[in-house]
Parts: C-alpha cells; sequence; structure tokens
C-alpha cells in the first residue's frame, strides 16, 4: 500500500492555465451523483403507505439541521433551510468517502474531498458570500454597523475577526479530516511493512488498530460536518440580526 497524502493529479484550466486538484474534483462529482441516488432511494419509499425506516432516519437529520436553522434565525431564515441541510449532507458524505480504499487500489481518485483544503476553503467561501449578500440584502447598510461596536476604534479588529471566518471555517474542517486520513495511512503501512521491533511484531500488534481509527473518524466526521453548518447557521443569524 502506497499514498501520498497531499500530492495531487493535476488539471491545467485551458487559457487560464491554472492547476486543478483532478481526484479532489472527481472524487466531489462521485460523491454528488452517489448522493443524488441515495436521496432518490429514499424518495422511492415514499410510494409506500407505511413509514420506512430509511425514511425515519432521513426525516430525523432533516428535521433536527431545519429546527436548528429556524430557532437561530427565526421566520427569516426559512429559505435557507435547504441550503443547510444541503450542506450537512454533502460534507458528512464527503468526509465519509474517505473510508472507501479507492487510492489503495490505485485508482486515480478516492479520500476524503475534505482532506483538500482547496474544498473547505471553496465551501467557507460559499458560506462567507451568502451571509454578506444576505446581510445586505435583508439589513441594508446596517450590516456594517456591527464593525464599528462597541467602539469605533475597534474596527480593524472587527474587520479582521470578520474576514478570518472563511479561514478559520475551512482549517477546522481540514485539519481534522486530513489528520483522520493521515493517521489511518500511518498504521494501515505499518501494518502491511511488517515491522518486528526485537520480540514485538509491532504490525501483528497494530492489526485492529485500522479498524478503530476508522470509527473514529467516521465520528469526526460527523461531528465536523455539524459544526461546519451550525457555524455557518450561527453567521448567517449574526449577518441578518437586529443588531446590525
Amino acid at each position: 500500500m502506497q499514498e501520498h497524502l497531499g500530492e495531487h493529479i493535476l488539471w491545467h484550466v485551458p487559457v487560464l492555465g491554472w492547476a486543478v486538484h483532478a481526484d479532489t474534483i472527481v472524487t466531489t462529482w462521485l460523491v454528488m451523483l452517489l448522493s443524488l441516488i441515495f436521496f432518490a432511494w429514499v424518495g422511492a419509499s415514499y410510494r409506500s403507505a407505511y413509514q420506512t425506516r430509511r425514511q425515519v432516519v432521513v426525516e430525523g437529520v432533516v428535521n433536527y439541521i431545519a429546527d436548528l436553522a429556524t430557532s437561530t434565525l427565526g421566520p427569516r431564515g426559512e429559505p435557507f433551510v435547504p441550503f443547510f441541510i444541503a450542506l450537512f449532507v454533502f460534507i458528512f458524505l464527503m468526509n465519509q468517502f474517505g473510508m472507501l480504499p479507492f487510492k489503495a487500489f490505485g485508482l486515480p481518485f478516492g479520500g476524503s474531498p475534505t482532506a483538500d483544503a482547496a474544498t473547505t476553503v471553496g465551501l467557507a467561501l460559499v458560506v462567507f458570500v451568502l451571509t454578506w449578500i444576505a446581510g445586505f440584502r435583508m439589513t441594508g447598510w446596517n450590516r456594517l454597523k456591527h464593525l464599528f461596536k462597541p467602539t469605533p476604534l475597534l474596527f480593524p479588529i472587527n474587520l479582521l475577526e470578520e474576514l478570518t471566518r472563511p479561514l478559520t471555517l475551512a482549517a477546522r474542517l481540514f485539519f481534522n479530516i486530513f489528520v483522520g486520513e493521515l493517521l489511518f495511512i500511518i498504521i494501515a503501512s505499518i501494518v502491511v511493512a511488517k515491522v518486528t521491533i526485537g520480540p514485538l511484531n509491532l504490525s501483528l500488534a497494530v492489526t485492529v488498530a485500522p479498524f478503530f481509527i476508522q470509527f473514529f473518524n467516521f465520528f469526526v466526521g460527523t461531528v465536523q460536518a455539524f459544526i461546519f453548518t451550525l457555524l455557518a447557521i450561527v453567521y448567517l443569524a449574526l449577518s441578518i440580526g437586529d443588531d446590525h
């Protein structure tokens, strides 16, 4: 098993000459395709007169995110509920996609797209732009009032805090997923390498570790998807709040 985290297959955009991470893009497209298939499968269950277990699970997640958004944003936040539901599900699936060993079989895609900073920065910028556009549409120039509170002297600090929100939002998601995948690869490499230290067969001793790491990564991926969505809701609430 040989995998190099941080190395990507590159595509070069014609004319512009930009280099993009081809493996991350293909993996993201694959996640979107699987998402559509999954929701089509869930939607097909509504043809039955009886409620199925898949409906209960999916509706539980949808209702929880919807209640969280409306309780935080109030009535003005209802139009954004579908966005936050889609954001949570999309990030959750991307986080968990790294559990599938596509790259281990030499395929030119795989891993979690959120283990690539380009993905998390893009998601964070979408949230950042949304908060500013929604803020101006709902509160006008009052959107900028908070930058001068509690005193205009704090304007540079408040502005810096505002501008660094996408960076912190992206970095939190990226590092948590990246480190989880890195840890799994290190342990898996030790198992494959048949490392022996004196009488201790280290590779044999850590054989079960990858299973626990994958379970831990699943938990972390779920929590990070929720935290990213929750912070997006909070940032929007701050942007469209009456105190701006």
